[in-house]
């Protein structure tokens, strides 16, 4: 009688087994995925710049006089963007013609001075004889010998002059003190140049380039990033690679204007220089000034 009980036991333990076993084999669906953050997208940080070289900068004055003041310019020999050679002619100031004719007296009396001098030496020599011989009075030959130090010292005195004058004259002309290109002019003929001096010039032929970028986007500027240079307005074709190696700790009014009328003059920008890639600092050598628009790669 217990056998059959036995026997729908056995059964039932086996159905629940197998539930069971059906329910762990059964693999559950995955958990899902939240969706991830979309990233907001960098704009790129546009700013205007110009092409300057990438040495030095001298700003080139005109002489000062001893009373304080600087002549006018006579005459430009350059302009803007030409390249120069070391000592070349760049400007002549309007003290020059004087101090031609100044030299030129100064050199007519140092000669007659030096014709005096020989003429009193012999007629020294004369007199020394007869007053050796009893002819003459040994009081002449001593005024001949005061006459002749006396023209000595005019002599000398004129040579001093002339090497002043000298001075003076290298001074008329403006020359450059090295090779380079001349980046900007300041003064025209018969103007009298101000504070700024007569021109600037850039030494050395390599390129580089310097943005105003706006104090708002500076803090997305980095040491190193790249950057991509268009010309404003067609002064080359392409684009030009570039990248950061200076960024101003200085804040100031912006200098480089854009031609859109309606660009803000009075803007506060960050000066930020740019390092020209090789390959393309030989494409604008002989554009320096020009004004470019940079992109700085977010």
């Amino acid at each position: 009688m217990r056998r059959p009980w036995l026997i729908a036991g056995s059964a039932l333990l086996v159905v629940v087994l197998a539930v069971a076993v059906s329910r762990r084999s059964t693999p559950k669906a995955p958990a899902p995925v939240p969706a991830a953050a979309t990233a907001p997208r960098l704009e790129a940080v546009s700013a205007l710049g110009t092409l300057l070289p990438a040495g030095d900068v001298r700003r080139l004055a005109a002489p000062t006089s001893a009373m304080g003041g600087s002549p006018r310019l006579l005459s430009l020999a350059v302009e803007e963007g030409q390249r120069v050679k070391q000592g070349q002619l760049l400007a002549t100031f309007d003290s020059r013609p004087k101090l031609l004719a100044d030299l030129a007296a100064l050199q007519a009396r140092i000669a007659s001075l030096q014709v005096q001098i020989r003429l009193q030496n012999r007629e020294i020599e004369r007199y020394q004889s007869a007053a050796n011989s009893g002819a003459a009075a040994m009081v002449l030959l001593e005024e001949k010998k005061d006459e002749l130090v006396k023209l000595q010292g005019q002599l000398r005195e004129a040579v001093a002059q002339r090497q002043g004058l000298q001075v003076d004259l290298a001074d008329s002309e403006l020359r450059a003190p090295l090779a380079g290109t001349v980046l900007k002019i300041h003064s025209r003929p018969g103007e009298r140049p101000a504070n700024d001096g007569v021109l600037e010039l850039g030494a050395g032929d390599q390129m580089e380039a310097v943005a105003e970028v706006y104090e708002s986007d500076i803090n997305r500027v980095k040491l190193g990033q790249v950057v991509s240079l268009v010309s404003e307005n067609g002064g080359f074709s392409g684009s030009l690679q570039a990248r950061v190696i200076r960024i101003s700790p200085q804040v100031r009014q912006r200098a480089v204007l854009s031609t859109d009328p309606t660009g803000d003059a009075d803007a506060r920008v960050v000066e930020v220089r740019l390092a020209l890639d090789p390959a393309d600092a030989g494409k604008v050598r002989d554009l320096a000034g020009l004004k470019v628009i940079a992109r700085f790669t977010p």
